[in-house]
């Protein structure tokens, strides 16, 4: 786990534009954060290395890519270290897994997932999921809109990064 790291109003502004934009220039990411290029490149490279920036990813339309059918499944299964790395890797095996939580509460995992039909998603769900030992438990939401939050920032970062 990534220690915290103490981040000043320069840092949170590059942070806030590189998560609105990952793919603007560093000169252009300069001038908004209002530093010299090379300054903000330092300061990027910095970020990268002390594990605040994780990565860059690439957001994919799960529609234009013929899986319109976005659902969150919760499992519940059973209470052992030993099922918890095998039954993530099948899960995350799986074509249609977007995204896979280990979560505390009345359910053990979350999965966000992405079928092209009701018939993959129940096939998923009934073959992949429901035919493991492990797995006591299948709840399914459905996605019907999906909204995005704003950057992520430190609880006391300031109002006045912006």
């Amino acid at each position: 786990m990534t220690e915290r790291v103490d981040l000043d109003s320069v840092d949170l502004r590059i942070l806030r534009i590189l998560q609105n934009n990952a793919r603007i220039t560093n000169r252009d990411l300069a001038e908004e954060a209002g530093v010299a290029p090379s300054t903000c490149l330092d300061r990027v490279n910095r970020l990268r290395a002390s594990g605040v920036i994780e990565g860059y990813r690439l957001k994919v339309s799960p529609e234009a890519l013929g899986r319109p059918i976005q659902a969150f499944l919760t499992l519940r299964t059973q209470h052992s270290r030993d099922v918890l790395a095998p039954l993530a890797e099948h899960i995350l095996a799986q074509p249609e897994t977007r995204a896979l939580y280990n979560i505390a509460g009345a359910s053990d995992f979350l999965v966000l997932v992405a079928c092209p039909d009701v018939a993959t998603l129940q096939r998923l769900i009934v073959d992949e999921l429901t035919s493991r030992p492990e797995i006591h438990n299948v709840e399914t939401m459905l996605v019907f809109q999906e909204w995005e939050g704003g950057p992520l920032l430190p609880p006391d970062a300031s109002a006045e990064t912006g």
